[in-house]
């Protein structure tokens, strides 16, 4: 009977074991086998180990630095916990004995109520550094930069690295102290008032105990005004003039702080000597400094004074009287996003452009200005070389390849799989995870080609059929910028050659994976518990897994570089490189802060996170192998000091970039994201004195064509730099602001034009034009191309023979001192929905041709140029020349 009474305990205690267990395993350890298992298939368990040992450490390290605190307070307490015996207390035996019944009790049983109140009052106080543990990191490693911020004189890696930890340990401590003062305050009164015939002194320790107490509470405070200085640093109020702090906060809210801080310390020692002096009971210095803290705290609030400093001191001479301020913000500004490797240009634009035409003639040039565009390239690629339900392109990449004598610019694309275009009754988990695992191969076009005449491919087709000798030996593509589900390779399923080529004559096209990427499945173990990560029993129990099979996971190239390195932000636009043999992702990486002082903060989609941000720099390019998936980082900018943070907190993590390989070093490119940005920025801040910039005269915007603006493209070019060596570019344009001639044309690059070798050395070179002379901008260019009768009359005609007329990107160009306008016109058919490039309009100055060839475009521009000279040779006046449109 007695064992039967056990059964209801015996199962209770099983259950509650079980719970425990399943919680322990499914929210620990599986996560971090799991975990373990990946960063070790892709060479990076030493980073794994580090990164969890750093996060353990420094997450209980501050827990267990509260918890200390706590506990030793309340034991301090426990050891002078307000008894004051009087004679009369421990005169009889009876009373003696109840009072050291009480005090062994507060003193030796106390332990085992403080230790677990402390400990949760340690974590509840220690939650937001378990999210923040990165930020300590930073501080821990970082060093000092050597350049000062003008305002206050600190190194600016102070407010990048150390104010940061500062801002969140403060408030913190603040409490805890807080908390430790009331809670200990609570406990001596209670204790003294408990204890019978106790009188009103309480023991000296603990008044001494009370006063360390009120002093921690006061030096944190002061540290939080201490640390409200650095807040005036950001303040927003003069937008959108300039960033930064202005003469009411640094010559009115900075002294207000100041005195604050004075006005506290005397209310803290006037408490103190109230409080616990007999002899220095006096009510008016206290009420003093209580009045003052009072009104030094809560005059920031009142807008009257700021106002009237605002009104009769800043408004009648702003220049003058926000000039220092002013130049913090542009010199700051142009620090923190890294404007001081723009090298400005005047350029002068001829009038006629017959020399420059004749000068700039040359085949080379026309092989590479890309009329195709990747926005009117995707449709033709989707429906010509998808080929199977399963292969998607994401989109299109612009790169540069040595193809036949010379550097070519071209667009490429990688054949991805999409499993989610397979037939419905196609949907299940074998085919998903075990068949279609892979996308395979890309394709490549020239970016110039002249008009009317088929697309230009240099890769082709899932045979890779290649016209200019690209060769790859492993074309599967495992990892890319698709969705990809999960997948488990090498298998026992017989895969259908998906190339229809003879395997034995072709066997890195579809045999099975003999890569290294992947988790190994090589034990019971690993199956199970990646059957329960990834929640499908199939994983266990399918016979097609063998042990020499792995399984591929975090296959999107953002998700995985996010899963390795979640503090860096990655560029929008990830490119494909072709190896010798296999597919390259390079990816740029950006290191990012809020904290620059002074410098104005700007916004940018980051993938799915708008980041807010006064400081970036691509201080990393990421490559992932897309067969193996192998995820490598090289330092690209050096002179960050995030990243050199980061570099000594993971040894072995960064690379120097010299050594990544050659083949994908030459193919290292402007980021196109950070181009963006700094173009923003410059459009306003090229103005550098404070009168410009308070003028903003001169401020730009991007082109806007049909009320859509003109965002930076590639552009392959010799511009006379490298002993004719071509260039791979990012151009941006830039018009005044509402106005639609043109400011100024960017140029990008990673050329050394000193070494001119494979060196990476990044650089904007800025084309400004005088003001005096006008421009023309892209919009203007468009309307002079409607305008043109004959152009006008081919568009309509196209348009009644069933095609949509579209104008593509136009291309704009210096040529020697002129400006060049391209501009491709494609027509796409109702029914097939493929654009065709069906002529190029070339503009220079208020001149416009439309032809299928830049070279006899050019060439007629030349002859009208050269005509117009000799008018004004015979006559002193040109006479009015219409060329012929089309």
């Amino acid at each position: 009977m007695r064992n039967l009474n056990l059964i209801p305990t015996v199962i209770i205690t099983t259950l509650a074991i079980s719970f425990v267990l399943f919680v322990v395993i499914h929210f620990v350890f599986l996560d971090l086998f799991v975990d373990l298992w990946w960063f070790q298939s892709i060479k990076l368990e030493h980073y794994f180990w580090l990164r969890l040992l750093y996060k353990f450490f420094l997450s209980s390290g501050i827990t267990l630095f509260l918890f200390t605190i706590f506990f030793v307070h309340f034991w301090i307490a426990s050891r002078y916990h307000g008894l004051n015996s009087q004679e009369e207390v421990s005169s009889t035996f009876d009373n003696n004995i109840q009072l050291q019944n009480f005090s062994e009790k507060f003193l030796f049983r106390s332990a085992k109520i403080y230790a677990p109140i402390s400990l949760l009052l340690a974590i509840f106080m220690a939650i937001p550094f378990y999210d923040q543990w990165e930020t300590a990191l930073l501080y821990i490693f970082g060093g000092s930069t050597g350049t000062t911020e003008s305002v206050y004189g600190q190194d600016i890696n102070f407010y990048l690295l150390s104010l940061p930890i500062y801002r969140l340990i403060q408030p913190q401590l603040l409490c805890t102290a807080v908390l430790t003062l009331l809670i200990i305050g609570v406990l001596y009164r209670l204790n003294h008032t408990f204890v019978p015939k106790q009188n009103n002194k309480f023991h000296p320790g603990a008044k001494i105990h009370v006063g360390i107490l009120i002093g921690f509470v006061v030096l944190f405070v002061i540290w939080g005004f201490m640390l409200k200085r650095f807040a005036l640093l950001y303040t927003d109020s003069h937008e959108p003039i300039f960033f930064g702090p202005g003469t009411i906060e640094i010559r009115y809210q900075l002294p207000l702080i100041w005195l604050g801080i004075l006005s506290f310390l005397a209310l803290a020692a006037t408490s103190v000597m109230y409080i616990f002096s007999d002899m220095h009971r006096n009510k008016t210095p206290f009420l003093i400094a209580l009045v003052a803290f009072l009104v030094f705290w809560g005059l920031p609030t009142v807008d009257f004074i700021p106002d009237f400093i605002e009104k009769y001191i800043v408004n009648p001479n702003p220049v003058e009287t926000e000039r220092p301020f002013v130049q913090h913000n542009i010199d700051a500004t142009w620090d923190a996003y890294d404007l001081k490797n723009i090298k400005t240009i005047d350029m002068q634009v001829n009038l006629n452009a017959a020399e420059d035409i004749a000068t700039w003639n040359s085949q080379k040039r026309f092989e590479n200005i890309p009329v195709w565009d990747r926005e009117n390239l995707i449709s033709s690629y989707k429906q010509l070389q998808e080929i199977r339900p399963y292969y998607q392109f994401m989109n299109v990449d612009e790169d540069r390849y040595f193809l036949f004598d010379h550097t070519r610019q071209v667009n490429l694309a990688a054949r991805e799989i999409n499993t989610g275009k397979l037939p419905d009754e196609a949907q299940n988990w074998e085919n998903i995870h075990l068949r279609y695992t892979h996308g395979y191969g890309a394709v490549m076009t020239s970016a110039a080609q002249d008009a009317d005449k088929p697309l230009v491919w240099y890769l082709r087709d899932l045979n890779m059929s290649s016209s200019v000798g690209l060769n790859v030996k492993y074309p599967d593509i495992y990892y890319g910028e698709g969705q990809y589900e999960y997948a488990i390779v090498p298998n026992k399923i017989k895969v259908v050659d998906i190339s229809g080529s003879n395997l034995s004559s072709d066997p890195g096209m579809s045999q099975d994976y003999h890569g290294e990427g992947g988790v190994q499945i090589n034990s019971l173990f690993r199956k199970a518990l990646l059957s329960i990560y990834l929640k499908e029993k199939n994983i266990f129990f399918s016979p097609n897994i063998t042990d020499d099979s792995k399984i591929k996971i975090y296959r999107n190239i953002v998700e995985r570089i996010s899963k390795v390195t979640p503090f860096l932000h990655l560029d929008n636009d990830p490119y494909l490189v072709i190896g010798k043999d296999r597919f390259y992702w390079i990816q740029d990486a950006y290191t990012l802060s809020d904290k620059y002082p002074v410098s104005k903060p700007e916004e940018l989609d980051f993938g799915k996170d708008k980041q807010r941000f006064n400081y970036i720099r691509n201080s990393v390019k990421v490559v992932i192998d897309a067969y193996d998936g192998d995820v490598d980082y090289y330092i690209s900018d050096p002179s960050d000091d995030i990243i050199h943070a980061y570099d000594n907190a993971y040894p072995g993590l960064f690379k120097n970039l010299k050594e990544m390989p050659e083949e994908l070093r030459q193919h290292l490119r402007y980021p196109r994201d950070l181009y963006f940005v700094q173009m923003k920025v410059f459009a306003k801040y090229h103005q550098q004195t404070p009168e410009a910039f308070y003028e903003q005269g001169e401020t730009w915007q991007f082109v806007n064509m049909s009320d859509n603006p003109v965002m930076p493209y590639y552009q392959t070019m010799d511009f006379g730099n490298c002993n004719n060596r071509e260039e791979f570019v990012m151009i941006n344009p830039m018009t005044p602001v509402n106005r639609d001639n043109l400011s100024m044309i960017g140029m990008a690059g990673v050329m050394d034009n000193v070494k001119c070798g494979l060196d990476y050395k990044p650089g904007i070179t800025v084309y400004k034009f005088a003001k005096e002379v006008e421009v023309n901008g892209p919009a203007q260019v468009e309307a002079l191309i409607n305008e043109d009768p004959a152009i006008s009359a081919d568009f309509t005609l196209w348009g009644k023979a069933g095609s949509t007329v579209e104008m593509g990107r136009m291309i704009i160009l210096p040529m020697g001192n002129t400006i060049l306008y391209v501009q491709p016109i494609y027509l796409t058919s109702t029914q097939t929905k493929i654009p065709e490039l069906s002529r190029i309009v070339v503009a220079i100055g208020d001149r416009v041709v439309m032809d299928t060839t830049l070279r006899s475009a050019l060439n007629r521009l030349k002859q009208f140029y050269l005509k117009e000279a000799a008018e004004i040779t015979q006559t002193g006046a040109p006479k009015a020349i219409v060329p012929d449109g089309n």
